[in-house]
């Protein structure tokens, strides 16, 4: 016994020193913008300290396979809202509109957060429901953006969506601008819906009523994403089951779709690239996937981000490769600021010994959330 104790010991050791000395970090800052850096460093600071990944499931692929059954699902009441769109379609917000606010108990003024949810994600994701619950807790409003026939509404038009097309997203930042024009505006995109919003930056410029956007494991150049997703184990872990998920989301409109698409053809996709191959490209008339991929990759876009951006990414997620992040594009515009963890995966971020309830990525939203509402006008001379 005394053997196997010291045994255990030894190794506990040796696995705390690795884990301090490999594994716990601090992220990697790119910013070209001093202003924008001493910003984040005085009312952003979680992004300059070290990250300590929960310390039995540091990796990747763990981390986002595990996220989902761990972290907890924070209870919100939304109201659902659906809005026409220009060619006759609907699309469904879910508000949490935060009517207890005692910090903006005037709703003309409350800050507004749009939140963007992933590939088939809804407002009932989790990640989608601590972000509103750290925006309840500053007094701020929330409204998630839900993609075309993904959140139990109807399709009116064979159309759903896509990250090139921003169409329905500039509908939506009109809409919910127009009912308080006098409320600071900001969003929030995770993954494709991260990719969205860059592209929709990329596109406006400056032209938009958005003050500031957070950006959660993004896929910045989707020709190496789906790469990387086609390697035999991440295909198991992940790509396949993407596919289905996408499968699935389309099948119960399948009668309105079969106006435009051959449905057992698309059913039969077994990675995201046949599906978007035989189904997102052709919806959206693209000579090509290639032609789709280069139009979907935020890389191309991000020096016409004409606000203050903040991107969080780990270079361990399978999603979006770490070389394949624009770091030197991130450089040459001063709206931009990349943060990058060692670990964190893909929507993952778990740090703490039992991480049910706060991740890194929610202490990162809320911080710069509260930082642009409150302190903004400190970057936005920039």
């Amino acid at each position: 016994s005394g053997v196997g104790l010291s045994l255990v010991l030894g190794f506990g050791v040796a696995y705390a020193c690795y884990y301090l000395n490999s594994i716990a970090k601090k992220p990697q800052l790119v910013a070209s913008n001093d202003r924008f850096c001493r910003f984040l460093e005085e009312y952003c600071p979680v992004v300059t300290e070290t990250y300590y990944p929960t310390i039995w499931c540091w990796e990747g692929r763990v981390q986002t396979l595990l996220r989902p059954f761990i972290t907890s699902r924070p209870q919100v009441q939304y109201r659902n809202e659906l809005i026409k769109t220009a060619d006759g379609g609907q699309i469904s917000l879910d508000w949490f509109d935060n009517n207890d606010s005692s910090y903006y108990p005037d709703a003309s003024t409350r800050p507004t957060v749009l939140l963007l949810p992933g590939l088939t994600g809804t407002s009932k994701e989790s990640y989608i429901l601590h972000m509103i619950h750290q925006s309840k807790t500053l007094g701020y409003r929330c409204v998630v953006f839900n993609n075309r026939g993904i959140a139990g509404e109807e399709l009116l038009t064979p159309r759903t969506y896509c990250a090139a097309n921003t169409e329905d997203l500039e509908a939506v930042i009109h809409h919910v601008h127009s009912l308080h024009p006098s409320a600071p505006f900001m969003a929030a995109g995770v993954s494709m819906g991260g990719m969205l919003l860059l592209n929709y930056l990329g596109k406006t410029g400056r032209d938009t009523p958005l003050m500031a956007a957070a950006i959660f494991s993004a896929g910045w150049n989707v020709f190496e994403s789906v790469e990387s997703l086609e390697k035999p184990l991440n295909w198991l872990l992940f790509n396949y089951y993407l596919t289905t998920c996408l499968q699935s989301s389309i099948s119960r409109h399948r009668q309105m779709l079969e106006k435009l698409f051959d449905m057992d053809l698309v059913m039969k996709a077994r990675t995201v690239r046949e599906f978007d191959k035989q189904f997102t490209s052709v919806m959206f008339g693209y000579r090509s996937i290639d032609d789709y991929y280069e139009d979907s990759s935020p890389c191309r876009k991000l020096k016409s981000v004409g606000i203050p951006v903040l991107c969080l990414n780990s270079v361990d997620d399978v999603f979006s490769p770490a070389h394949a992040i624009p770091v030197e594009t991130a450089k040459q515009n001063a709206n931009v600021a990349l943060v990058l963890t060692s670990c964190g995966g893909h929507i993952g971020f778990l740090e703490g010994i039992w991480p049910r309830k706060c991740t890194y990525m929610d202490r990162v939203f809320k911080q710069f959330v509260q930082a642009v509402f409150e302190h903004g006008n400190k970057i936005f001379s920039m």
